[in-house]
């Protein structure tokens, strides 16, 4: 085996972000880019010579191209083997179900998750450590640190496999091993879910729509909703793989998934349920007929109901959320007599959690909803979840949710996006709202009182750590309360997350239109932020 050592110079823009590093497809085209991001991974981590090594993605348009130097420069970097999903493809929870399953040291994941695909567009590739989660911000900080200062990448000299044909090959002295992207992450879902009581409600009438936006979940949703659960075939909808996602966005919200949206809102032709999952399969959308469920409320009543799946008929050890999620899960949690988390937003706060036992369910308002079987969020898992929760109530979405919030009450929720605002705008509104913060209680904005302004900070229960800056909270009287943060998941600019919640106990207002329930919480956000002033901005890009 020959091992060709590849001068190169440093990249200064390769800092991984919650998610790993994303940039356009022609940044990742760059001579050395990509090659050099990896090698500072396999210095960081260091495996010990013969580990074995999960890559796989989003099926986006310059993965193939990627996967196939990283087997050759894992080869050269000692590993023994190197598992690879058939056609490149393995959805995010399912590379971890691999990763664990097999006892891989970690893996590298191609994906830039919810954002659009092709050459114009979004490429990313983060590295999940041996429990299967996100690395920790140590070693992405390492890896970081690396970038700057890496000066050669190593790879053997080897033709590019045939990735669509399953087997294994030898590169190098290692085994490439092209596995069923699918099987693996299937069987766990049959362990843990009643498949036969679903089945049974699927034979006695139950129906839905999938909507796998062209993004990685399509193969993965036709193999469990239609072969293993009985759904009709058409269940799954734009089921096919696409480099671009088919020119869509993969993002599972009102906006991208607006089709899936108007009919389930169509009293004559919606089915009975009605999901939707995200490009690299880790989100999730959930509508009944004539209904949307919140990603923060889909948490809490899966959280409620979960005792009803098999895997989880023992109960909760916990339950845990990002900061910005609205507080019904914890509302749940108390109900439970159970611990409740409030972590800052990314995964891998939460495969702390997971790895010491301390939670079983987590979830954040972006749609990202998991348990413990895996160290990601996992869309297809909550579908499932509804599912199950479905079959065993023999209950409507809407009648679910109805009885939810006339036993824990409803908090009103709404995120408001503004994308792609230059940098330093968002960061001279964010400074100035930080410095505002002490002089904020007490002041009124309309109806609504200050209670209290902080900058969220975290304190790891687990390992100890401190995480700083995690986004800037207004609490006002009565449990409403805005949050401000600025997001670290898009390519270009700066994306100004502002999330507004109102709480509504059971005996208040339980069956308003959301956006007239936080109408003062917008009007204050504006003047205490002045977001328009900033940003030039009048209205979000997004609401969701």
């Amino acid at each position: 085996m020959t091992i060709l050592t590849h001068p190169t110079t440093p990249y200064l823009d390769q800092k991984p972000g919650t998610s790993g590093l994303r940039k356009k497809v022609r940044h990742f085209q760059q001579p050395n880019y990509a090659e050099n991001f990896i090698q500072a991974v396999f210095d960081v981590v260091a495996a010990p010579a013969g580990s074995t090594l999960v890559v796989g993605g989003d099926g986006r348009f310059h993965n193939r191209t990627v996967i196939q130097q990283a087997i050759r420069m894992a080869a050269a970097n000692g590993y023994g083997r190197v598992l690879v999903g058939q056609g490149g493809i393995l959805s995010t929870p399912a590379a971890s179900a691999v990763i664990r399953k097999y006892g891989a040291n970690g893996g590298l994941i191609l994906s830039a998750s919810h954002n659009p695909g092709g050459p114009d567009e979004d490429f990313g590739i983060k590295y999940n450590g041996a429990n299967g989660g996100p690395a920790p911000e140590n070693v992405t900080e390492a890896v970081f640190a690396r970038t700057k200062a890496i000066d050669r990448w190593l790879a053997v000299d080897a033709a590019d496999l045939d990735l669509d044909a399953p087997g294994d090959s030898v590169v190098g002295a290692m085994t490439v091993s092209v596995i069923d992207p699918v099987a693996d992450w299937a069987d766990l879902m049959e362990s843990l879910f009643d498949f036969a009581l679903i089945r049974r409600a699927v034979a006695d009438g139950l129906t839905m729509a999938f909507d796998a936006m062209h993004a990685v979940t399509g193969p993965y949703a036709h193999e469990v909703l239609e072969r293993r659960l009985g759904f009709a075939a058409g269940t799954v909808r734009n089921g096919v793989p696409l480099e671009d996602f088919g020119g869509h966005h993969p993002d599972p919200n009102l906006v991208h998934a607006r089709v899936l949206h108007d009919l389930m809102m169509d009293p004559e032709m919606a089915p009975a349920f009605g999901a939707a999952s995200d490009g690299d399969g880790d989100r999730n959308l959930i509508i009944g007929k004539g209904i949307f469920v919140t990603p923060s409320d889909s948490l809490a009543m899966l959280a409620a109901n979960a005792h009803l799946a098999p895997g989880y008929a023992n109960g909760l050890a916990g339950v845990a959320r990002s900061m910005p999620t609205s507080a019904a899960v914890d509302r749940v949690a108390q109900g439970l007599g159970i611990a409740c988390f409030e972590t800052p937003t990314g995964w891998k706060f939460f495969g702390n959690l997971l790895d010491a036992g301390k939670a079983t369910l987590c979830g954040e308002e972006s749609a990202g909803t998991g348990s413990d079987h895996v160290r990601e969020k996992d869309g297809l898992w909550a579908v499932l979840l509804w599912l199950n929760v479905i079959a065993a109530r023999g209950a409507s979405v809407a009648e679910i949710a109805r009885g939810h919030w006339a036993r824990y009450g409803r908090n009103y929720y709404a995120r408001h996006d503004y994308e792609a605002i230059e940098s330093a705008r968002a960061d001279a509104l964010m400074a100035e709202l930080a410095a505002a913060l002490p002089a904020l209680p007490g002041r009124a904005f309309g109806p609504l009182s200050v209670a209290a302004a902080d900058s969220f900070s975290y304190d790891d229960p687990v390992d100890g750590s401190t995480s700083t800056n995690q986004g800037l909270r207004v609490q006002f009287e009565g449990g409403s309360r805005v949050v401000f943060r600025l997001s670290g998941t898009g390519t270009e600019g700066a994306t100004l997350r502002v999330y507004l919640e109102r709480y509504e106990p059971p005996s208040g207002n339980l069956a308003a239109e959301t956006p007239d329930m936080l109408a003062d919480l917008v009007a204050a956000a504006e003047a205490i932020a002045g977001i328009a002033r900033h940003t030039g901005r009048t209205a979000p890009d997004v609401i969701t």
